[in-house]
């Protein structure tokens, strides 16, 4: 805020001492320090009152914004849905209650389908069949194999030695 220096701070200094003389200028400087005290008091109280002001300013919007999500909250607990879900859930899961579902009676059936269908035995087997078969056919049988199968040993192992089985 103010540009003052060192060297204006000893031009200051050099001609109060020569202007008030060095008897008066401890209480001259003691003057000067309770003014810059009350400066600073009263700077530090604007700056809490205004620090005040914002908080309450703060809380106040704080407390517009809570009542509105209060009332906003208040209007879904008619209609709420978190109930509505947990009612149709437990509608649902319900085993021992009876279903409203009307039941189609068997000539409402045969007359919603049309004429009764009767079943047919399968064709018999074309070369056109046999040539599609081929093509889909896989290359190789399906099977479980063993990729890691120990090398056959040359000599026979004797009949009354026990066997060791690997586990892997």
């Amino acid at each position: 805020m103010f540009d003052i220096g060192w060297s204006e701070l000893v031009v200051i200094a050099v001609v109060a001492l020569i202007a008030i003389g060095p008897k008066e200028l401890p209480g001259v400087l003691r003057m000067v320090g309770q003014w810059v005290g009350k400066a600073r008091k009263m700077a530090g109280e604007f700056q809490g009152q205004f620090q005040e002001a914002m908080r309450e300013a703060e809380m106040a919007d704080l407390k517009k914004s809570f009542d509105e999500v209060k009332e906003a909250a208040t209007g879904f607990a008619g209609a709420n849905v978190m109930t509505e879900l947990k009612k149709d859930v437990t509608d649902a899961l319900a085993i021992d209650k009876p279903v409203d579902v009307p039941v189609a009676s068997d000539a409402q059936v045969a007359s919603a389908i049309g004429e009764p269908v009767t079943p047919t035995e399968p064709a018999a087997p074309t070369p056109q069949t046999f040539v599609e078969a081929e093509t889909h056919a896989m290359p190789e049988q399906l099977g479980i194999v063993r990729e890691n199968q120990p090398a056959p040993q040359e000599t026979a192992a004797p009949a009354d030695a026990p066997k060791e089985a690997k586990a892997s």
